[in-house]
């Protein structure tokens, strides 16, 4: 609740003409804000993509916010081709990249909370022998170059009719209920990214649908777009030191929540997801580097 607090504190003070904390994001000093090296991205073709991190400090805590944007599938039909797909490897290069740095030497430890797209995608070779298992597979080459630039998916009855089809920006199966029914959590055993890094990283459990990729016409809210097989991209993670900045009711009462925003309207190709948590006072490492940070009065 603080967090959120802090990114609402400066339009409430437009609007009461109340002081709330002693900075804002655009007058302090950013801790870091980095772009991956060059040789990180595909096809070298360098981008924005990277991640900035800022240090807070709520009364006695202290911590890391980082957010982060890591790289996308660029085809479906090369995301298919292997098990973990290649893309997979390099967002996991690009995300050990930056929890190395975040734990290096510069800057005293503290727990830390890592957000943001990271186009974590379900393994797609292994959910699509899954959601196909009884259908029979024809290739589509291109007449120039002999290369495959289509899949088709036809079960083998039924009168052979498709499942899905697939091709670069095509991932268009049949029934996008399996994607939304109980929240897709049937697919989440393909969900194998994060797994790489379970002694650094921490997830609370998912229980809301895939977060990519809706729909972008207001009408149609719930509807996923034909491009890319839905996935949870859009995650907040956490170092298992900040598990211990959340406080735990002793009354069952639910005051941690894990979910997404705008389930049933229109929010753009990507639903927000947002982490609420009280911050139990004196938890995690005492004030560090308070110069570089936003410091609440």
């Amino acid at each position: 609740n603080y967090v959120l607090y802090l990114f609402l504190a400066k339009k409430y003070k437009k609007v009461t003409g109340k002081e709330i904390y002693s900075d804002t994001l655009e007058s302090t000093p950013m801790l870091e804000k980095e772009k991956f090296p060059q040789d990180y991205f595909p096809e070298c073709k360098w981008s924005r993509k990277g991640f900035i991190r800022t240090r807070w400090c709520i009364t006695d805590c202290a911590f890391d916010l980082v957010n982060i944007h890591l790289f996308h599938d660029a085809s479906n039909l090369i995301a298919w081709e292997t098990s973990p797909s290649v893309y997979s490897g390099i967002r996991h290069k690009a995300l050990g990249y930056v929890l190395d740095r975040i734990i290096d030497q510069r800057f005293e430890k503290v727990s830390y909370f890592v957000f943001g797209d990271f186009n974590f995608r379900l393994d797609a070779k292994a959910v699509v022998e899954t959601l196909c298992a009884k259908a029979t597979m024809q290739t589509i080459r291109a007449a120039d170059t002999n290369e495959v630039v289509k899949l088709i998916f036809r079960e083998s009855d039924n009168d052979r009719k498709v499942m899905l089809q697939l091709e670069k920006k095509l991932f268009d199966y049949f029934n996008q209920d399996v994607f939304r029914d109980n929240n897709g959590t049937a697919l989440l055993e393909f969900d194998r990214e994060l797994s790489v890094f379970k002694d650094r990283l921490y997830e609370l459990d998912i229980s809301f649908p895939p977060s990519y990729p809706y729909s972008e016409d207001s009408s149609q809210g719930k509807q996923y777009m034909n491009t890319r097989c839905p996935a949870w991209c859009d995650r907040i993670l956490m170092s298992h030191s900040a598990k211990e900045l959340i406080l735990k009711s002793e009354n069952d009462e639910k005051i941690v929540i894990y979910d997404h925003i705008g389930p049933n309207v229109c929010m753009g190709d990507h639903k927000p997801v947002f982490l609420s948590f009280r911050i139990a006072a004196g938890a995690g490492k005492p004030i560090a580097n308070v110069h570089k940070c936003c410091v609440v009065q």
